[in-house]
Parts: C-alpha cells; structure tokens; sequence
C-alpha cells in the first residue's frame, strides 16, 4: 500500500533506533517517526516555495509538542485539550531549532516550518533527543537545502563513568546533565547542568557525546540515500548583486570602520546608523536596488568588525580579547524585598529580586510523566527600554524562557537540600540595561539576592559569556562578549559555576562547526574570567547572610505520627483552617507526617506549633491541661483539651464541695484546667477540676485530698450505693402492722 515507505534501524547506546518514512504525512516534504523504546515523535519539515518580498531574514520556525494521549492522560483544565506551548515544550523547540538554523545556506530566505509531535512516552527515554534525530532526519530526505544531518545526545556522568542517553532513572544518580548536537565534522550546540564538574570532565562529556551519536548520522545518511526528494536548486548570486556588493564596500567600509571606534553602546549604533544611510543615500542616488544593499551593508558590518579584532586583537569598547568590563555588585537595594541585588558589568545591568515562601507557593507542574513541583522559580525580563526600543510588553517570549532556564541551572546545583532548608524560592530577573550577556548577569545577580536573603547557597555562583571570531587565517576567543561581538561572531559559549568547578554549559554555533581545540580555550578563558568576577561579586556580599530576612516568613519542621494527621487537620479542614487563622501563620502538611509551620513573628508559630502538639500529644496521668467545657450533662462536664482530644470531669470532680447542677460550676465555652486522673476501661479519660487551682493551675491534690472510690457510670454520684438486697439505711424501716394502724 505504502509504496515509498522506508525504515532505517540504527543500534544505538544498547537500544534500537527507528526511523520510519512514506507512511504518515507524506505530503510534508519531509516526515520521519522516530522511535526509541516505546518513545515515538512525527517529525515533519515544510519550506515555502517562494520568498516574501522584501524579506531579509531566513523565518525558521520549530515547534515541538507534546500530546497526552502519548502518556495516556487527558489534559486538564476547562477545555480538555492541549493549549498554549508549556515551559518544557518551548524549551525543546528551541533545543532543536538552535543547532539545525547554522546549517541552512547563507543567504536563503524561503520560510521553513519544522514540527516535532510527541506521540507516544514510556517514561524511560525522554523525547527531546528522540525528536532532535527525528527532525534532523526529515530535513535531510525533504530536499529542502540543509547541510546537515545532524544528530545529538544526552551524556550522564555517573561514579565518574560517562553514560550515554542515562534513562529518566540513571539521571537522578547523574552529576551531570548534557545534551550535544553536531554533525560528523564537530560540535553546534551544548546544553548542560553540573554538579561542580571540572572544565576537563565537562569537555571530555561533550566530546563523548559527540562520538556516540555518529551511528546516528550514518543512519540518517543511509535512509536518505535510499528515501531523499530532489534537492532543491539554490540560485547562484548575480552579476549585479556581485557588484552591488563591491560597490557598498567600496562606499562604506571606512565610514563603518570609523563609526565601530566609538566605544559607548548608543554613540556608537547611532554613528552607525549614518554610515548606512550615507550610504543608501548614495545608492539610491545611483539607482541602486536599495532593498537588496541593507542586507549587504549587514555583510559589511560584519566584516568590518571581525577584521579589526583578528588584526588589531582589539574590540568594539577597546579591551583586549580576555579583560572583563568593569562590575559594580550591590545588594538589600530593595529594602521590602526580601533579598535583592543590582548587578552591573559595563552596559548590562540586572536588577534580581529574590522572594522566599512555604509549600504552598510551589509550582504545580503537569508534565507527560506525571504531576511534580518545583520549589525554585527563575524568572527572567527583558523590557524593550533595556536596549532603547520601544515593543511590546506581554507573556514571555521563546528568549526569556530560555534565558531564565539557563540561569535556573546555573544556580540550582548549589541550593541548598529542601528538607534542610524548606523555603519556596522565586528570583525575578529584571533586565535594565543590555550590551551582551544578559543571562549571565542574571546568574551573577541571582546569587547574590539568593544570599543577601539569607538562603544558604553551598557557593556563590557567577557565569560568562565567550565569543568567537574564526576566518581561514585565524581564529580569536573573545571574554565577555558585547551585544554586536554576539550578532556578529561565530559562537555563544555561556559558562557558570563556583570556584570549585562548572555548574551551566550552553555553546550555541553559527558556523557548521568549532573544534575541540577552541573549546578548550574557550573554557580555559571562561573559568579565568569566572574566578575574576567571584571576586568582584564579594566585594558586594562575600557570604550568605546569617539568617533569613527579617520580613521573610520562619519556617519550623516538626514531625508528628502519620496516624494524628487526620486529627491534625480536622474534618474538611476544620481543625488547620482554625490553626491558620487565629495564629495567621501558613502550616503545609505532608503524607509522612512532616508539618511546616511558617510565620513571620516567632510569637505565632510558637502558638500554632504549641496547637498542632497538643492535638498529636497522648494524655499523660497526672498531668495539669487547659481545656474548654464543650457539653454539660446531669453526671458532670466533657472537656476539650489536647486538639481534639475529649474527656470527662465527673459531677464529683468540680469541686470540693457538694454539687447538685454541672451548670452551678461551669457552662459550654468555659475555661478550665483540668488534671488526667486516668482511663476508665473503654479507654476514656478521667479529669479533675477540684485538684487544680483554677487560677494559677497548680496541683492541689495534697492540699484538698483524694476521693473515696466509687463506682463509675455516667449516672452516678459520689455516695456509696446500696446493694438492692439490703434493706437498710438512715431511715427507720416500720413495720407492717405499724403502718396498717
């Protein structure tokens, strides 16, 4: 039935890789399932056959998805269907757009669409790499031009052994967390989480990772040849754009060199700015195609600025290829915040606003493999007014998502354990100002907040941005790179960690590949850099403070046995509702008994601590309580005291004197102190008021004496009784005879 169906099986890792084409979507240009395990992605690729006019930019759009249906779920919420992209989802498109977008021809600008549906789980091989082959795979058979394949994988590093493509459960035992992608020639893309690792450990993963999916683009190769579309023709520039091309160069390289001497970010873009329309000026004055030369002039800004750093060793702001910009680390900027700080390194600037909470501020995230929280949040801003734009203002885009992941891995190896520390934690990263490196701002200045608000961080952490410029005669690893040293370079390589070791790699290409070589400089570069900004940070805070804020709210753990939980609670949450409100603090209760109270004054968690004990507490003989009268009855008064714990003071035990009315000594709602006498045989409690002095609550047993015994029963008094048989007592018995007359 399925004429052009072709399947390509690759061994891979120990498991068995299958790319299946001609079956499903097969009027996408390219369609690909790709299977690992019980793990299945579509991935489908799609280029517009005609170019937009006027359009000047290559519009490479990726969207991974993931369906329900894959883990057997039904989506939650009103609509029960599949909504807006999730955090994860927006995460993995870019996972995959980042190495796949440097291998597209230079120049084209035909519209490609690439799609990546999840469309079954089996929650040991997560499908990101899975969908990575996939796409990669349907780009190459789709004709559509790309210099690929590509392939990518997951490296673990566990008992200092590399693992390849670790399993969901592999990962927990990991000390790292790494995804590659490359092709055969080198490597495009690194993603990474560290615990610690040294720079020889974390380039030694890459370089494993790198080898182990080579299978996979042999794979990839072999399943083209047999199954690949006609390439598509690319059209070779014309005489007019060659010459077009030469006589921009000719009109604007000096005045575009003269203009890259300013060193200030906005003295310089605006000196920029009229070297272009001098430029166009001229052009059009000559009849020139202008829509074509500002593309160009593009071309020759790059040139100009990559020449000048290869010949000179100099950069846009005149520093050398190694030396930091100037940074400025302040802290408690925020005086209600709970921890803040103002990080600034030369033109890029972070405010990071950090906020602690209890349990129940958790993020509640429903995922493919099941509902989990998440206890640390990292949010990161970047308003149009940091770079002098105007834009809009509204949900966050695929950037900042990424951005703030970044950042989020940076400094979540260093938290500290949540059953030592059980604080919710949220940083807001604001970006004010911005000329390169953003992200790593972000994670100088979120460790700083993190500590200014008194969270134990095992170190502080800092990250740094490299870059690259690499022509045929020479290469050149740029630290802390500007904004237009990242537009118009050849690498993104982000490195954060402490002074112990690495905690965050990211390395975005823009060339088809870098070699191993580079890479080491680059991180021998980045860890010097690193050390420098440790330093500098420490002049602003050099140690996490010794408490948490003074408005941040205290959190105190205490355990209480499994089974009181209930009581704890009360029913529908009578009892915890009662707690929180008249103590105000919050009490977040777990399964296994661990009970968080948190307050802001040290008053009322005592208090609402005090409560929770005294549900969970087992009555002691002997032992002074305060209760509360909660039923009186003809035979004595129910006391609450202990939570939800009732017992009975006998009509006998209200005081030393003889009583005829539970209601002559107390009444519903009364406070009193109570004394546990014992337990009768259905396990109930026996209290006393008349050993307890009212007032003060002390023990007066000696003082007033003990009851006589008697017979216990709900109906009965403190007078002996009578056997039913005997006949006598206090009044005289008459007799018969006596009573007839």
């Amino acid at each position: 039935m399925f004429e052009t169906y072709f399947r390509k099986d690759i061994a891979w890792g120990g498991q068995l890789l299958i790319l299946e084409t001609g079956k499903i979507a097969r009027q996408a240009d390219g369609a690909v399932l790709a299977r690992l395990g019980d793990t299945i992605v579509l991935c489908t690729a799609v280029g517009a056959r005609s170019v937009k006019p006027g359009q000047d930019f290559f519009p490479l759009t990726v969207n991974y998805q993931e369906k329900a249906f894959a883990a057997g779920k039904i989506p939650g919420g009103f609509f029960k269907r599949e909504g807006r992209p999730s955090e994860a989802e927006t995460l993995i498109s870019r996972l995959i757009d980042r190495p796949i977008r440097p291998l597209f021809p230079e120049g084209f600008r035909n519209e490609v669409q690439v799609v990546a549906t999840v469309l079954s789980h089996d929650m040991e091989n997560d499908p990101d790499i899975v969908a990575m082959v996939g796409c990669s795979a349907a780009l190459t058979l789709s004709g559509i031009p790309f210099f690929g394949p590509i392939a990518a994988a997951r490296v673990g590093y566990v008992d200092g052994q590399y693992v390849l493509n670790p399993t969901i459960a592999q990962r927990q035992q990991s000390a790292l967390e790494l995804v590659v992608a490359g092709t055969t020639e080198g490597v495009l893309m690194v993603e990474s989480e560290a615990q610690e690792l040294s720079e020889d450990i974390m380039l030694g993963a890459v370089e494993f990772g790198h080898k182990g999916f080579q299978p996979v683009i042999q794979g990839i190769i072999e399943l083209a040849e047999r199954a690949a579309k006609e390439p598509w023709a690319l059209p070779e520039p014309s005489a007019a754009e060659v010459a077009l091309k030469a006589r921009i160069a000719e009109l604007g390289r000096a005045q575009m060199a003269e203009a890259y001497k300013e060193t200030q970010k906005l003295l310089r873009q605006g000196k920029v700015a009229e070297a272009k329309k001098a430029v166009l000026a001229q052009l059009e004055a000559e009849g020139a195609d202008t829509g074509a030369a500002k593309g160009l002039l593009k071309d020759l800004e790059a040139e100009v600025v990559r020449n000048a750093i290869l010949d000179t060793g100099l950069r846009i702001d005149g520093r050398d290829t190694r030396t930091v910009r100037p940074i400025v680390a302040e802290v408690g900027v925020l005086p209600r915040a709970h921890g803040s700080a103002l990080f600034t390194r030369g033109e890029t600037q972070a405010l990071c606003v950090a906020t602690l909470g209890t349990g129940q501020d958790e993020q509640i995230i429903d995922a493919l493999p099941g509902e989990y929280r998440e206890h640390f949040m990292l949010h990161y801003n970047f308003p149009p007014y940091s770079v002098n734009e105007t834009g809009r203002m509204g949900s966050p885009g695929r950037r900042e998502v990424g951005h703030g992941k970044l950042a989020w891995r940076a400094v979540h190896p260093v938290l500290p354990e949540k059953e030592k520390f059980p604080y919710t934690l949220r940083v807001v990263s604001e970006i004010t100002e911005s000329n390169g490196s953003s992200s790593m701002a972000t994670v100088c200045g979120t460790s700083l907040a993190l500590m200014d608000a008194g969270v134990p961080l095992k170190r502080p952490v800092a990250g740094i941005a490299m870059g690259l410029i690499k022509e045929d005669r020479g290469f050149a690893v740029l630290s802390d790179i500007l904004g237009d040293e990242d537009h118009l370079g050849d690498m993104d390589f982000k490195v954060a960690g402490t002074e112990q070791g690495v905690t965050s790699l990211q390395m975005d290409i823009k060339i088809t590949s870098i070699t191993f070589e580079i890479m080491r400089q680059a991180l021998g570069q980045a860890r010097d850099g690193r050390i420098h900004i440790l330093g500098e940070m420490a002049k602003g805070l050099s140690g996490v403070r010794g408490d948490v804020a003074q408005n941040a709210p205290r959190i105190t753990v205490i355990n209480v046995p499994k089974e009181k939980i209930r009581d704890v609670i009360g029913s529908g949450g009578k009892v915890i509702r009662e707690i929180t409100e008249s103590t105000g603090t919050k009490v977040d209760i777990e399964d296994d008994g661990t009970i968080k109270v948190a307050a802001t004054s040290p008053e009322a968690a005592q208090k609402a601590i005090d409560w929770i004990r005294g549900i969970v507490a087992e009555p002691e003989v002997g032992v002074i309580y305060t209760g509360k009268v909660v039923k009186t009855a003809d035979f004595g008064a129910f006391v609450n005291f202990l939570g939800a714990r009732d017992g009975l003071v006998h009509i006998s035990e209200l005081t030393n004197e003889r009583v005829n009315r539970t209601t002559d000594v107390v009444n519903v709602g009364d406070a009193v102190k109570v004394k546990v006498l014992g337990f009768d045989d259905r396990g109930k409690v026996k209290l006393s008021m008349r050993v307890v002095d009212q007032a003060t609550g002390a023990d007066i047993t000696e003082q007033v004496g003990a009851r006589r015994p008697r017979n216990e029963g709900e109906g009965g008094d403190d007078r002996p009784r009578r056997d039913r048989n005997d006949r006598s007592g206090d009044r005289p018995r008459r007799d018969r005879n006596e009573a007839a007359e």
